[in-house]
């Protein structure tokens, strides 16, 4: 088995008696240009924003600028995948703004359209305007980023919304962190291609004692590696076509918790259990890179995310999710047809 070691590099420190709230790497699109900066977005518990770019020559972290968003805790700091120098920040006093990189002295919109604090924020990685924001008031906003005053999409989620993150390959899924209401899954698709209040939730699950903080896609899929060699078109993109084919519940069930003395495992923590997890999972390997993608030359628009090749069409996707109170990770296999 390969062995990691992880090397620090470089750091950046805030203020004393400040805690850092949140970041979000410029480099999340589906496409983008290999010559662009690396840049991160990080918020505070002062409620400031924190622009860094990452020198990859040494590499360290250098401190672009750094400003006053929000009067309380800044929860949420994001990118405009599309447009980089655009940022998004959401805090506790309950506003959402927009600011431009360049000139970030003054927001280039507030909005108050959520009641209650805003603490989540993604743009999406697959479709130019679209932006997806969660809040307190537990409702998730989907806005038109060329329209900022009002959503065109209002979906009610049972749960503040401490966490948002689109679907790597199908551009309507969003997979939501729900706290006391859970996670759910939405299928915004009408939504996004009509702009209408057209979301249906394709999976809702609540955790007994628990309030789910953290959610994430898994980058890994479940599938046979050779048929997806077969059906890929060299110089394709499944970044592209992702929402082609719309995910429907077939089942959802716990692969793996972490360890809970009071709680009941869904899977035995034994050598036996980690076998088969790593057996249906398929890791991208340097391998698959170098046969089912198209070379890249300097400069290019490339896309990352061709590497997982034919994932789009997997029957199964897996995600994470984090509690409170239980002290528990989950992995779920969510089959889909």
């Amino acid at each position: 088995m390969t062995a990691y070691t992880l090397e620090l590099v470089s750091c950046f420190a805030l203020e004393r008696q400040c805690l850092a709230l949140s970041l979000d790497w410029s480099t999340r699109k589906t496409e983008w240009a290999s010559d662009q900066p690396l840049k991160i977005i990080s918020s505070d518990s002062k409620g400031q924003l924190h622009l860094l770019e990452v020198n990859e020559a040494g590499p360290r972290l250098q401190d672009v600028a750094s400003w006053h968003a929000h009067h309380f805790e800044a929860w949420i700091a994001a990118f405009n995948y599309w447009q980089t120098e655009i940022v998004y920040s959401g805090g506790d006093d309950g506003l959402l703004k927009g600011w431009d990189t360049r000139t970030p002295s003054t927001s280039v919109f507030t909005s108050d359209r959520h009641s209650m604090g805003v603490c989540s924020i993604q743009s999406s990685p697959h479709r130019e305007n679209i932006l997806a924001t969660g809040s307190y008031d537990e409702h998730i906003l989907l806005w038109d980023t060329r329209n900022m005053k009002q959503p065109f999409a209002d979906m009610p989620t049972q749960g503040g919304v401490w966490r948002l993150k689109w679907h790597p390959f199908h551009h309507h899924l969003l997979l939501a962190a729900c706290m006391h209401g859970g996670f759910r899954i939405f299928n915004c698709q009408k939504a996004i291609d009509e702009k209408q209040e057209a979301c249906t939730v394709s999976v809702s699950h609540t955790l007994s004692n628990s309030l789910v903080y953290g959610a994430d896609w898994s980058w890994l899929y479940f599938g046979n590696l050779s048929q997806t060699h077969q059906s890929y078109h060299l110089g394709s993109s499944p970044c592209n076509n992702s929402g082609a084919r719309a995910a429907h519940l077939c089942s959802m069930k716990a692969v793996y918790q972490s360890p809970a003395p009071s709680l009941h495992h869904l899977a035995e923590d034994g050598e036996e259990d980690h076998s088969k997890l790593r057996t249906l999972l398929q890791p991208l390997t340097e391998d698959m890179v170098k046969s089912g993608t198209r070379l890249h030359t300097a400069g290019a628009k490339f896309c990352d995310r061709d590497l997982y090749l034919e994932a789009v069409n997997s029957d199964a996707d897996l995600l994470a999710t984090c509690s409170f109170y239980d002290h528990v990770l989950h992995l779920w296999k969510w089959e889909n047809s």
